[in-house]
């Protein structure tokens, strides 16, 4: 039986072996996190944990997403460790949103037939991101799918389970007019638009070129830029809540800014964004990618970043705290808009020039 099926392209033997190496690897996370207790974690039919932090109402939240064409990227290029961080990232970023902070992380990855060495540098980054999270990774699904992936091209999607006080949430409702917006840096393109940026950029896509060119307008190669991993936010944006009045947050994913602080905002409230502000900290990798497929400023603005991960919404004098702080810490920030009353005609986000 078991020949049988591995003819028919699952070798459970290998799978198997995999398995152990994860729970091996999976093992040097289980530290990473002082809220919560892991008491069985990769290898079992489910993983088990308890808080272990003095919670006294406490809200669990939780988030799920992948990584997008990025894959396709990483498997051009050969690269697969940074695309584990980027899968972590883009979980856990989303339930900072809410004050949470991560305790748990799961992953998805499915290939047509199991690629050791592949899996293995997945998984060294995805370990990398939930220490930098401060997560367990404590289970997960690697499936063996013949004839279902094409070219060993492969699919992968991460889960996140994080805990906020409920009296700590921050769900938008207290954001008021004369809040400003403080953004923080990306470390660039974060894990949304590949597909415009392959379409765009990429020789045997329709643009000019390869991975292992250095355009002008880059210090490193393009491979390098693209796959760059996405900026984890979990401890900076920590930082600034035990120490300021946050009234609403916003992870900037696809849809941009428009898109992401206009799902934070209350009927009643606007913002106002300096696309100036904004871009003293745009990557020249956007530059290029607007300028190679002569692609206008309100497309950019809608597609990416354009070098802002992550927004926070403060009182006026907090918001400055707020980036005195994080300037202290190395970190780019930029107070770029502010809060203002929305009359019937306004959008949720306008962009001054």
């Amino acid at each position: 039986m078991g020949d049988n099926y591995k003819s028919a392209g699952v070798d459970i033997e290998k799978g198997n072996k995999i398995a152990q190496n994860i729970q091996n690897i999976a093992t040097d996370t289980i530290e990473n996190t002082d809220n919560a207790e892991i008491l069985s974690g990769v290898g079992g039919f489910g993983a088990l944990f308890q808080l272990k932090a003095n919670y006294q109402d406490p809200v669990f939240v939780t988030s799920t997403d992948g990584v997008g064409t990025k894959l396709k990227l990483a498997k051009k290029a050969g690269i697969f460790d940074t695309i584990g961080i980027d899968l972590v990232a883009m979980c856990v970023n989303d339930i900072l949103v809410q004050g949470a902070k991560p305790l748990v992380f799961l992953d998805y990855l499915a290939m047509d037939s199991l690629n050791e060495q592949t899996i293995q540098k997945v998984l060294s980054g995805i370990t990398k991101g939930c220490s930098q999270a401060r997560c367990s990774l404590v289970g997960g699904e690697t499936a063996e799918m013949p004839g279902f992936y094409q070219n060993d091209l492969f699919d992968l999607a991460g889960f996140t389970v994080g805990v906020v006080e409920k009296k700590d949430m921050v769900d938008g409702s207290d954001i008021k007019s004369g809040d400003l917006i403080l953004g923080i840096s990306s470390s660039g393109i974060h894990s949304n638009g590949y597909s415009l940026v392959r379409k765009t950029l990429l020789k045997e896509e329709g643009g000019k070129f390869c991975l292992d060119d250095t355009p002008d307008e880059l210090e490193n190669s393009l491979e390098e830029e693209l796959l760059k991993p996405t900026k984890i936010y979990v401890d900076l944006v920590h930082s600034i809540l035990e120490q300021s009045n946050v009234t609403g947050m916003a992870h900037i994913t696809g849809g941009g800014l428009y898109d992401n602080i206009s799902r934070v905002l209350s009927n009643n409230c606007a913002v106002r964004v300096s696309r100036q502000k904004v871009r003293s900290l745009t990557k020249p990798i956007f530059d290029l990618i607007q300028k190679s497929g002569k692609i206008t400023e309100k497309e950019m603005f809608q597609t990416f970043n354009m070098g802002v991960g992550f927004v926070l919404i403060l009182p006026r004098e907090e918001a400055h705290e707020a980036k005195k702080m994080l300037d202290d810490k190395g970190e780019q920030a930029e107070i770029i808009g502010e809060v203002i009353e929305k009359r019937q005609e306004l959008q949720g986000v306008i962009m001054d020039d």
